[in-house]
């Protein structure tokens, strides 16, 4: 395998952790020229792009794995390296996209599948949707072997309410109804591996966990697991969100997981929020 990345972030890190490639079988993307030479320090080819013409790494992948997310609405890597993703379509074995289930939108509280017809709420969800589309119509274009992995909200190392508990900045915003779904880090390595596994070009994946829950029970039972004071409840309409977090809040929903588990038989390590912090923790308390 051969595994070019484009967007080297968080859930790319954790996949090449589970992966362990063999050296020089990885390419990634960044777009910090100082990103890029500290990865190419730690034994990674990196390229900045945009603005990196990408046309010698895409002919020599076998895997592409697109992690950027739209830039003012439309996708970069289309953008700048559609013809070049055409050129080469037939040899590529799998490419994979990550989107969200912002694609959705608001269902108060009610299920959703793979099914379910999109009505994003906002403007990321729906340039989500329109790179998903395009997308797809690449690969019925062109023969391009892609699928789709909408992610819930993403957790793990470094990324858990412990410090802001620990620092007293954390909150419990209190909205009735309100429901996230949420994934692990580690599990989204593995669906990603299992998908690389068993290619099955056009197919869509949710990608969560097996229990959807309130956010303020999150930051209650990581503060259990410190033994740390529960931080005060704030009404909705008191708090004073980011217009990231908001967008978070304006929509409600329980996302069905089956897919990946009867199509890709992944079992997830991570089953709810309670495995993942337990693990997180006592992965700090190794460090």
């Amino acid at each position: 395998m051969k595994l070019l990345i484009f967007g080297y972030g968080y859930s790319a890190r954790f996949l090449l952790d589970q992966m362990q490639p063999a050296q020089g079988c990885v390419r990634v993307t960044t777009r910090s020229p100082e990103k890029a030479a500290k990865l190419a320090a730690e034994g990674l080819t990196a390229r900045v792009f945009p603005g990196t013409d990408m046309a010698e790494d895409i002919a020599w992948a076998s895997h592409i794995l697109i992690t950027a997310g739209p830039e003012d609405g439309t996708d970069p890597v289309l953008t700048h390296a559609r013809d070049a993703i055409a050129a080469h379509a037939k040899r590529l074995d799998w490419v994979g996209y990550l989107s969200t289930t912002g694609v959705y939108g608001d269902h108060g509280g009610a299920w959703v599948d793979e099914t379910t017809p999109l009505a994003p709420s906002g403007e990321r969800g729906r340039a989500r949707v329109t790179a998903e589309a395009a997308w797809m119509a690449l690969g019925r274009d062109h023969g391009l072997r892609v699928h789709i992995f909408r992610l819930a909200g993403i957790y793990g190392p470094g990324r858990a309410p412990f410090e802001k508990l620990r620092d007293g900045t954390a909150h419990r915003i209190i909205k009735p109804g309100q429901v996230f779904s949420r994934i692990h880090v580690d599990d989204i390595a593995q669906v990603l591996i299992a998908s690389m596994n068993r290619p099955d070009p056009g197919a869509i994946y949710n990608v969560c966990d097996d229990d959807p829950a309130p956010p303020q029970d999150v930051i209650a039972h990581a503060a259990m697991l410190l033994r740390v004071p529960q931080p005060p409840d704030i009404p909705f309409h008191q708090a004073k969100l980011s217009p990231m977090a908001a967008s978070f809040y304006a929509e409600s929903k329980r996302v069905d997981n089956q897919r990946i588990k009867r199509d890709l038989g992944v079992r997830l390590r991570y089953p709810d929020y309670r495995a993942g912090l337990a693990a997180i923790l006592a992965g700090e308390s190794q460090k």
